[in-house]
């Protein structure tokens, strides 16, 4: 088997949902088979110890479009001729994968969270319906998998400068055209980087009030974490976007993560799913939060802080 991997980068590196992806595609082709990297707008050598066979690299421009990375993408699975191509499930694979995937005519498979290469074809189980649901799908290969950050392990450096280059011929200019560049927004710098806190206390839609917000604020003082939010609570101006975990928010690994009614969508899991230890509070027994959890209790959150204030108080005292 053979499967190409797009290599999605932050700051010029790969992201560890990438990282991710190369280490699934390793484990998915076995001895036998072979693992492409489609790395654009970058050098080479930032992939280099992914662990790859081949290193397919297009000397695009850095600044990202769908339309230039769409045709260099197109090269790549012409070189490469994969059974596969992985996609992370991110803003950059949602808009490659289903162009790439009419152009060709090829099957398309989205939240991919787990995957299971057959003879021709290949069986994946997607999460729907906000995680609360899993629909498992069949297609002929080859085919194209949008991926969700966790279904693979990210694996460490492998040996650097390994993979063979690749060089790829330049598409043509009409079909990088149709798009431009026009800019792109930074955090500021001066905002807390919640990436680097080690303990983290998370309020969701069910925490149910913004007057919530503080007594969870208190909370989080007493257990020594930062305060941050799923989207829905930042998208409420409840807090600010720089506190914001998941898909659209930062992506964290803390070495505790405390969740308080947070429903644990796909979107929200790709943010925090990494986190050593994942407590869950959550009224729903079905919530999908639960099934990342370490440690989850049945509770309403308005019982729940007071109650768990009270003990950080006593501990601290």
């Amino acid at each position: 088997m053979k499967i190409l991997v797009y290599i999605d980068l932050q700051n010029g590196v790969p992201t560890s949902l990438s990282r991710e992806l190369v280490n699934g595609a390793r484990g998915l082709v076995g001895s036998g088979g072979t693992v492409d990297l489609a790395l654009f707008g970058a050098d080479a050598s930032v992939a280099g110890d992914l662990g790859a066979d081949r290193i397919l690299h297009g000397a695009a421009p850095s600044d990202y479009t769908s339309a230039r990375h769409g045709a260099w993408l197109d090269r790549a699975i012409d070189e490469s001729k994969p059974d596969l191509v992985l996609l992370g499930y991110t803003t950059s694979g949602l808009d490659l994968g289903p162009a790439v995937a009419m152009r060709r005519d090829l099957p398309l498979a989205s939240y991919c969270a787990a995957v299971r290469p057959g003879d021709g074809t290949v069986e994946v189980d997607s999460s729907i319906y906000g995680g609360k649901l899993v629909s498992t799908v069949s297609a002929a290969l080859p085919a194209i998998l949008l991926i969700n950050a966790g279904a693979f392990e990210e694996a460490g450096a492998s040996a650097a400068g390994s993979a063979k280059i690749v060089e790829l011929a330049a598409p043509d200019a009409g079909a990088e055209a149709s798009i431009s560049f026009i800019a792109a927004s930074t955090p500021d710098p001066n905002a807390i980087d919640i990436t680097k806190a080690s303990r983290l206390l998370c309020v969701g839609r069910g925490i149910g009030s913004e007057d919530a917000i503080e007594e969870a604020r208190e909370a989080a003082e007493l257990m020594g974490a930062e305060l941050v939010g799923s989207r829905p609570i930042v998208d409420a101006g409840w807090l600010p976007k720089e506190r914001q975990v998941g898909k659209s928010g930062r992506k964290v690994k803390p070495k505790l993560y405390l969740s308080l009614g947070v429903s644990g969508a796909p979107e929200h899991i790709e943010g925090m799913g990494s986190a050593e230890f994942i407590v869950a509070i959550n009224t729903d027994a079905n919530a999908p939060i639960f099934d990342h959890a370490h440690v989850g209790a049945v509770v309403d959150v308005a019982d729940f802080l007071p109650a768990f204030k009270e003990a950080l108080g006593k501990k601290a005292g």
